[in-house]
């Protein structure tokens, strides 16, 4: 971002008069709010900034903090040894540090995870890399390292963050358009870069990694093969839908407007261009052809930092299911996006006082939230 608050200062959103018009994708969602509260798992990490699963039935929640540990929860437990420990392979603070972790689809089988963090050893650069889970302890990774991929950053902010398999198996990582501010060297609209892009590579096949075929650009010449969607700012969070797959996306915005996109393969999302569904460069009558708007949006009334959630599928709060949950990392509100009408509805959902600086899930479907101040919640019904 090119906002100086510590940390992630992230997304910001209220419903935009460009939205979508799209089919109602979930008919059952209730389109009354309902009503919830934050029922707290686990206190005392250091700057927790992810929460996943490994998908291996074991119950384990693995939580990411960002001086570059992985934590275990396990039967609302924290483990006293850490998963992984790579302190002395990461630089953080502000924006920077081990930002995410994803497990294989296959991780119950092959072992395999793939964390994104960023290092400073010669030059400050993302690195995207492979670990296992060590031989002899489920509950410990082997600290052995390939890397798959490191992008040079040329600011301290804007590193974007995670990595998330999609239900096509692809590695999709998200990557923020470097850092300063205003985007100067125009990364989101350029091809040329992996930077200001979604990303999507292969980790199953080719050495480090492979270019899936099937990529929108693998035929454009001058552009990166591995970018899936571009025109993006800083992309925190990003999440599947488990039912039907379609990808929402929060990208932090420059000033005055954060927002949430739907993402489709190719697509340009208008950073620099547009900041949500304005123009920014130039400030009027810029030029749309093109560019896919935000489905919503909102302002500094809204806070100032939007945090990407996830799409409620879990069976403990039938009410919230089918409901894109979100929140906001300065001011702490919770929000949920449903679609009425084709258009999309945000409204209220809890205020607190967190910085909620991730959602996460169980593999049951279950939501849950971060507090970037050291806990994990759950999201149950008041």
């Amino acid at each position: 971002m090119t906002r100086s608050r510590a940390f992630l200062i992230l997304l910001t959103l209220s419903l935009s008069p460009a939205a979508f018009r799209l089919a109602d994708h979930d008919a059952a969602a209730s389109l009354a709010p309902p009503s919830i509260r934050l029922q707290p798992i686990v206190t005392g990490l250091d700057s927790p900034v992810h929460l996943t699963h490994a998908g291996d039935g074991s119950g384990r929640l693995f939580v990411v903090e960002q001086e570059g540990v992985i934590r275990i929860v396990r039967d609302g437990r924290l483990l006293p040894q850490p998963f992984l420990d790579i302190r002395s392979r990461v630089i953080s603070g502000g924006e920077m540090g081990l930002l995410s972790v994803a497990f294989h689809p296959q991780y119950a089988r092959n072992g395999r995870f793939f964390v994104n963090y960023t290092a400073n050893s010669t030059t400050l650069r993302t690195v995207i890399a492979e670990y296992r889970v060590s031989a002899d302890d489920p509950n410990v990774a082997d600290t052995a390292e390939r890397v798959l991929l490191e992008i040079p950053q040329p600011f301290r902010n804007h590193n974007g963050g995670l990595n998330l398999f999609g239900p096509d198996g692809m590695l999709y990582i998200g990557m923020g358009d470097g850092g300063s501010g205003g985007d100067p060297l125009n990364n989101g609209q350029r091809l040329d870069t992996l930077l200001g892009k979604l990303l999507r590579i292969d980790v199953g096949g080719g050495s480090p990694y492979r270019v899936p075929p099937d990529n929108p650009f693998v035929d454009r010449s001058g552009a990166r093969p591995e970018v899936w969607a571009y025109g993006l700012r800083n992309p925190w969070r990003f999440a599947f839908d488990r039912a039907g797959g379609r990808l929402f996306l929060a990208d932090v915005g420059q000033h005055r407007w954060e927002e949430i996109d739907l993402i489709a393969k190719g697509g340009n999302y208008g950073w620099r261009t547009m900041e949500g569904a304005h123009c920014f460069n130039p400030p009027s009558a810029c030029n749309r052809t093109g560019l896919v708007l935000p489905i919503a949006e909102y302002g500094r009334e809204g806070g100032c930092s939007v945090t990407g959630g996830s799409v409620s599928r879990g069976t403990r709060i039938r009410a919230l299911v089918g409901r894109y949950i979100f929140g906001d990392y300065c001011g702490g509100t919770l929000w949920s996006l449903r679609e009425s009408g084709g258009r999309w509805v945000m409204e209220t959902l809890l205020a607190t006082d967190l910085r909620v600086s991730s959602f996460g899930e169980d593999q049951a479907g279950e939501l849950y939230v971060v507090d970037h101040r050291g806990a994990v919640y759950e999201i149950v019904s008041r």
